[in-house]
């Protein structure tokens, strides 16, 4: 195989490689392990690939770096993928810094399920929204939060599992 064909063949197969791992991961953390299972299967057979060409030819550096290279990209690719696809849901808790009730029917007009509480900081009592939503949704959920409160300060946790609630009646739908 040419060389400049065999370093393209290492690149390319180092990222597939890194970028099927980190969905991989992301399945298996949101457990869906049967996707997890099934891109396993072929993330194990794209890594063997360009392993087996470099080490069968340790003594051309290059390969190494290429492999290097190739895996560093496919962080990148894999973490850019994993944005798009956007698998599973968040909860997001938002502390208003001014009166919340417009956000709060904003939201739940849209569809989402709010639960409000006073909460209490060092500049007065504020208001605390937890909120729970598809991953995917959430680019245009905080464009919605900005609009209404450019100051809020919003944590977004990773949830697993949702049972029961306004969201578990919002998704059958």
């Amino acid at each position: 195989m040419p060389e400049l064909l065999t370093y393209l063949a290492i690149f390319v197969a180092k990222i597939a490689h890194v970028s099927l791992g980190t969905i991989r991961i992301i399945y298996l953390t949101r457990g869906n392990s049967v996707s997890a299972a099934i891109i396993g299967f072929f993330e194990v057979i794209i890594y063997l690939l360009p392993l087996g060409i470099v080490l069968a030819n340790l003594d051309q550096w290059t390969n190494i770096v290429v492999y290097g290279l190739g895996f560093a990209v496919g962080n990148l690719v894999g973490s850019r993928i994993e944005e798009m696809i956007a698998i599973g849901f968040v909860q997001v808790h938002i502390v208003t810094r001014q009166d919340s009730s417009g956000l709060e029917e904003s939201l739940r007009e849209q569809g989402y399920g709010v639960t409000t509480m006073p909460c209490y900081g060092r500049e007065g009592v504020h208001n605390s929204l937890q909120v729970l939503l598809k991953r995917n949704e959430l680019p245009d959920f905080l464009k919605t939060v900005d609009k209404y409160d450019p100051k809020a300060v919003i944590s977004i946790f990773d949830t697993r599992k949702i049972t029961g609630g306004y969201f578990s009646r919002m998704k059958a739908k």
